[in-house]
């Protein structure tokens, strides 16, 4: 096929005078500001600088005032956004092992969707306020490729950004973004061990060991090793290992230099699903073979796999960390990254369509099989190089003042995938549906020839301001613009579907694919303003806009027509307007917010009815209501809970629900999450939680007689711990208390699911040294 050179529309002017500018300006205002400024108390009191070491403070009850990234100025209750942090003693008090398993403290954040028919998501696949957002995670402010499931083994806290994180991150997905805060050398002494069991095979083990070297250098090293069994599921595996290293140096001094490096291997059993047959709603899908319809339902525990399915990643990464203060003023922060992550997957994944199901017996469901009709391979890297440089300052003009952050970001991203498929014609043998075999394999199957590579080089800049015109008013004002190139080279098996024909070569003979080079100007920006009646308290106003390119999410292009990675097509464009109010009640002990918002998503691809051709002129649109407290009531008595009710419908083009309404798929009505704990006296230390997610409508294709929605459902937990000596404690965690069955996500399709947590436990022995 042609390449494609540029965009259709004209170029911005060039990026270099923008960056020029932004350095310039961060460089120049201090100097304006004068000493003046540090002696202002207002201004004293309002700056941030950035700074990486974390102190636990365990009063503070679950509660973060700051978000890690210096392009956040200002303390949480005075940041106009959605923004939630879940911490360290949170998540490990509810034993979640997994960025996933964090993220329930979130409401209406999950993984909802199991993937398309003939592939499953993998890893950390989140939905957030109706849109995918599994390519908007971020580590320590740097995004992190690849479809893995990340460990929170060295990680302090997740920060949850909801509404378009454009300005912040550059492109991102148009409802949010997840940010992983790791853990850094401290000034002391301190190693803790941890080894935890339970049942379903659960077994993981940590360490954190903690060592100061002179006066104002440090060492940390975070080490994991798990084995686990999934408890309600047959053969699924959790197996992994990972090494963190740190180095700081200059701790406590304006220079602080961090050297940071993360080893993790993984060699995992993925969970292709269940199907739904039996399940409210699913109705036979050949009319000629009623009893399918009124078949019992399979049991939960199966595994539908072979023994060959296996998902191997390996992920490395290096970090270097440079802060410098050259005043109380003004600082700098520079992150230099390299990252790879490598994935190997094989996951038998099934179509329970009439033509895969076969009933020998009709009448005795014992004899009936299911066809492993749909291989699913993998085998991608991906592979990112940045460097960010950002200067904070703080500085007076006239009576109003500002806490400035401004920066350029210059990364390279590369993502290559490799074709795999069976070879000969090669089959995996059919799976009785209710009593499958998991030893089955001998598929025969290898590299095809086809391959896929896309390589984005992007140069950022951006500035933030926030403007304090006396005690009372704030405006916050931020733009960033990303330049960028995305250059995609692939092969092809000619004759398959997306593919060019065959001619007088042989089908499936590798041939040139889709070429093509893209270069464009992202554009983002935001405006807020707060208002604060009172000290403790703001009420604000935002709106924001963020875009998402062409294979923005994976660097993959397509040349299907239903793909929106088309490389010929405009930017998706997302605008959220927000209100909301946030409230330190209870002498500053408990954060209450309360949000109101509504994101507009444009330039979604659409099928015309008349023309059957693609367009862009598809509008989606989620709104609704968020409300958080997080805090310690008591000194004893700590709490996290979040609701969200969201109305998630498209606004023009077609319908994207099974079931033909305009409702988005996989996205919760209603969503709401708790977790409290309260320490007694004599040590010991009960908490418990609960989640409640809505009825979520699957998306629509040409399944027959498969559920078209799934039920809401409520989920309980408990969590007792107690000090056994000043070196041990033991905490144990039940989860799932009342053993509800329920529907955790399911496939496109709807001929399979993912069965959520039965009632399960795990003991935890954590030993300080």
């Amino acid at each position: 096929m042609a390449g494609i050179t540029s965009r259709k529309h004209p170029t911005p002017p060039s990026l270099t005078y923008s960056v020029a500018a932004a350095s310039l300006l961060a460089l120049a205002l201090p100097a304006y500001a004068g000493t003046t400024v540090t002696a202002d108390p207002q201004v004293r009191d309002a700056k941030r600088l950035p700074g990486i070491e974390v102190n636990a403070n365990l009063d503070a009850g679950y509660r973060a005032d700051m978000v890690d990234s210096p392009k956040f100025t200002q303390p949480l209750i005075d940041t106009p956004q959605t923004i939630g942090v879940i911490t360290r003693d949170l998540f490990e008090q509810q034993g979640a092992t997994t960025l996933t398993e964090a993220l329930r403290n979130s409401p209406g954040v999950g993984t909802f969707y199991a993937g398309e028919n003939g592939s499953t998501t993998t890893g950390d696949g989140i939905y957030m306020r109706g849109f995918d957002t599994s390519g908007s995670i971020f580590v320590d402010g740097v995004r992190d490729l690849g479809s893995i499931s990340r460990d929170l083994f060295n990680v302090e806290q997740v920060e949850v950004t909801k509404g378009p994180d454009g300005t912040e991150y550059g492109r991102t997905a148009p409802t949010g973004a997840v940010n992983m805060v790791t853990r850094q050398p401290l000034r002391t002494d301190a190693a803790v061990a941890s080894v935890a069991y339970g049942n379903g095979q659960q077994q993981r083990a940590t360490a954190d060991l903690n060592r100061q070297f002179g006066a104002d250098d440090a060492f940390r090293l975070d080490v994991v090793g798990q084995d686990s069994g999934v408890p309600g599921r047959d053969r699924v595996r959790h197996r992994r290992w990972g090494v963190a290293p740190s180095l700081a140096f200059g701790l406590g001094t304006p220079t602080r230099v961090y050297l940071d490096a993360l080893h993790v291997k993984q060699d995992n059993i993925p969970d292709g699903g269940v199907p739904t047959m039996g399940l409210p709603g699913y109705a036979t899908p050949d009319p000629a073979r009623p009893q399918l319809g009124q078949a019992p339902r399979v049991d939960s525990d199966n595994f539908y796999g072979t023994a060959q399915d296996h998902d191997h990643v390996t992920e490395d990464m290096l970090t270097l960390i440079v802060q410098h203060e050259f005043n109380p003023d003004m600082a700098l922060r520079n992150t230099t990254r390299w990252g790879r992550t490598y994935q190997d997957y094989l996951l038998t994944s099934f179509v329970a369509s009439a033509a895969n199901l076969s009933t020998p017996d009709p009448a005795d469901p014992s004899t009936w099989a299911l066809a492993r009709s749909n291989p699913n391979f993998k085998r991608q890297s991906n592979r990112i190089l940045t460097n960010q440089t950002n200067i904070t300052a703080n500085f007076v003009t006239g009576r109003v003042i500002h806490d400035l952050s401004t920066g350029v970001e210059l990364t390279e991203e590369k993502a290559t995938a490799v074709d795999v498929a069976p070879l000969g014609g090669s089959i995996w043998p059919a799976a009785n549906l209710y009593r499958p075999d998991p030893r089955a394999g001998g598929l025969r199957y290898g590299e095809t020839g086809a391959w896929s590579t896309g390589t984005t080089d992007t140069a950022a800049a951006y500035v933030f301001d926030t403007l304090k015109f006396g005690e009372r008013w704030q405006v916050t004002a931020g733009v960033r613009l990303d330049r960028y190139t995305t250059r995609y080279d692939s092969m092809a098996l000619c004759g398959a579907r997306n593919a060019p024909g065959c001619g007088t070569l042989a089908q499936g003979t590798p041939v040139q694919g889709l070429k093509a080079r893209v270069v464009d100007t992202l554009p983002n920006g935001k405006l807020g303003v707060l208002y604060k009646p009172a000290a403790n308290g703001s009420i604000y106003a935002n709106f924001a806009v963020a875009q998402q390119p062409p294979g923005g999410n994976t660097l993959l292009f397509s040349s299907s027509a239903r793909s929106a990675d088309k490389p010929q097509l405009d930017p998706q464009h997302a605008s959220t307007t927000e209100v909301g109010t946030k409230w330190d009640l209870l002498d500053q002990r408990v954060l209450f917010t309360a949000a109101l918002y509504r994101t507009v998503v444009r330039n979604e691809l659409t099928q015309d009815p008349v023309d059957e051709q693609y367009y862009q002129t598809g509008r989606k649109c989620v709104q609704g209501i968020e409300l958080g407290v997080v805090g310690r009531i008591t000194d004893d008595w700590g709490i996290s809970a979040g609701f969200t009710r969201m109305d998630a419908k498209v606004t023009a083009g077609q319908a994207v629900s099974n079931d033909g309404s305009r409702d988005l798929a996989y996205t919760p009505r209603r969503a709401f999450t708790a977790w409290t704990t309260y320490h007694l006296p004599f040590g010991l230390t009960l908490g418990g939680g609960a989640r409640y997610a809505g009825s979520m409508k699957r998306g629509t294709d040409g399944a027959i007689g498969t559920p078209a929605q799934t039920g809401s459902y409520w989920v309980f937990d408990a969590m007792a711990s107690f000090p056994a000596n000043r070196h041990l404690d033991l905490q144990l965690n039940l989860y799932n208390l009342l053993g509800r069955d329920y529907i955790a996500a399911i496939n496109k399709s709807g001929y399979r699911y993912v069965p959520g947590t039965p009632r399960a436990a795990m003991l935890t022995a954590s030993i300080r040294f």
